[in-house]
């Protein structure tokens, strides 16, 4: 495996060290989204302490670094109290000279815990006897969705752990996904919102989705939710997954309607997005043409199974590199967005397989590249974390290949199983980070010299 440096200096020559180069423009991207740089604009001023207090309430990721930037950011005679949720490991170290006003906790993801019902519980607790005087402030990034959990009326934590798993498994794109949570929670898809009347709520965010749509974002707990219980089904039944009868009929009859555009609790209300993929990809294209190569970004919403998104970068690559179109070489190919892993089930006496969307990315991209000279690439997640590995993603190299088959692993098996942590882990081209305590979503880049 290789580790990797928690800082970045100067730009490492593209021609004399790839992977470095490649590496470097991740951490300039990464860079670009963390809060402590982009929270502070989008900060309103404290409420009037001798009439309403500022509330704190949240969930993802990024959840650690969003609550210790507004603990920087925040003013220190100005009240503040809350509980934002995150994942396990995902607290950084704690700023010298912040003091702590907000507790946070973790839970876990991609499929929730007991830790995060509770903390869900107490979240919502916390909007009992608000005001119109009253500020809160949602802190939400990616991830919220498993780590903000309360199911619906009739379904258990078991009942809910199971869809999340099988959701994950379908093939489902996180819309998808996140309508069916939406349906099935007492707390997201604008439910939080509505717990939080008549307090004003300003909804700070970090998008790791396609589009940048607020109502996606961790299944939106604060905005207005333009799906229905009727899509929810619908999306239950195209991947064959069951819930409760009771539940069924809920749905049925739009018992578990969620709040919608237009309805009157979202008066008032107001959502910044402080970070998206857009910008951490122009971050990275910036770096890139100062060190004299030049950057074209694809776009920031690729969605599609991994292996045949790899597959596509991999025929624009090779044209770059054997046609020069429709890019000149040398240049760089940026891309982001979210895309899909269908799992598929094991075959008997075969190992269960290991990896995340960005590595089995990476096998589609090198099975087509077939060795292409003067191709490098890297596909990792922006949060440091390649589905729930220990890997942000992998790199992808002229010789992938043939290093791989040296060492006695072979794509298509490895591809059957998703395992692609064992294929790069084989060859030392893993693309490890740790978290990074943000979240933008996948980051692919393409070198072609």
């Amino acid at each position: 495996m290789t580790a990797s440096s928690p800082s970045f200096g100067p730009t490492p020559d593209p021609r004399e060290a790839p992977r470095a180069f490649l590496e470097h423009l991740y951490r300039v991207a990464v860079d670009r989204a963390l809060p402590l740089s982009t929270l502070g604009a989008h900060l309103p001023k404290p409420p009037d302490p001798k009439k309403g207090r500022t509330l704190v309430l949240g969930a993802g990721k990024a959840g650690g670094s969003m609550v210790q930037a507004l603990e920087a950011l925040w003013p220190a005679d100005a009240p503040l109290s809350g509980l934002v949720v995150t994942r396990y490991d995902h607290i950084p170290p704690r700023p010298e000279g912040v003091p702590q006003r907000i507790e946070l906790v973790e839970a876990a993801h991609p499929v929730p815990d007991a830790a995060g019902q509770q903390a869900a519980e107490r979240i919502r607790a916390l909007t009992q006897g608000l005001t119109a005087d009253d500020l809160v402030l949602c802190l939400i990034s990616g991830g919220g969705s498993s780590l903000l959990v309360l199911p619906a009326e009739g379904l258990t934590l078991a009942d809910k752990q199971r869809i999340n798993k099988q959701l994950l498994d379908s093939g489902a794109h996180i819309g998808e996904m996140n309508c069916v949570r939406k349906h099935l929670s007492r707390i997201k898809g604008g439910r939080l919102a509505a717990a939080c009347a008549p307090a004003r709520v300003i909804t700070l965010t970090i998008s790791d989705v396609p589009g940048d749509d607020a109502a996606v974002i961790a299944s939106g707990p604060t905005v207005p939710d333009a799906t229905t219980c009727a899509d929810a089904l619908a999306i239950l039944d195209r991947y064959g997954i069951e819930v409760p009868a009771p539940v069924r009929a809920q749905l049925e009859s739009g018992e578990l309607e969620t709040p919608k555009p237009g309805d009157a609790v979202f008066k008032g209300h107001e959502v910044h997005m402080i970070a998206t993929p857009q910008q951490s990809l122009e971050a990275a294209a910036k770096a890139a043409r100062e060190a004299g190569i030049e950057a074209h970004i694809l776009s920031d919403e690729i969605e599609g199974e991994s292996r045949e998104v790899g597959k596509m970068h991999a025929a624009l690559a090779r044209a770059v590199a054997n046609r020069g179109q429709p890019f000149a070489r040398p240049c760089v190919i940026l891309s982001g967005g979210e895309t899909t892993v269908t799992i598929r089930p094991p075959q008997p006496g075969q190992a269960k397989g290991r990896g995340g969307r960005a590595g089995e990315l990476c096998m589609g991209l090198a099975g087509a590249l077939m060795g292409q000279p003067q191709v490098w690439a890297l596909a990792a997640d922006t949060d440091g974390i390649d589905g729930v590995e220990d890997n942000a993603g992998a790199f992808v190299t002229p010789d992938t290949l043939a290093r791989a088959t040296a060492a006695g692993r072979k794509l298509s098996d490895h591809l059957d199983r998703n395992d692609a942590y064992g294929y790069f882990d084989a060859i030392g081209d893993l693309f490890v980070t740790g978290p990074t305590n943000t979240n933008v979503n996948d980051f692919r880049a393409l070198l072609i010299l």
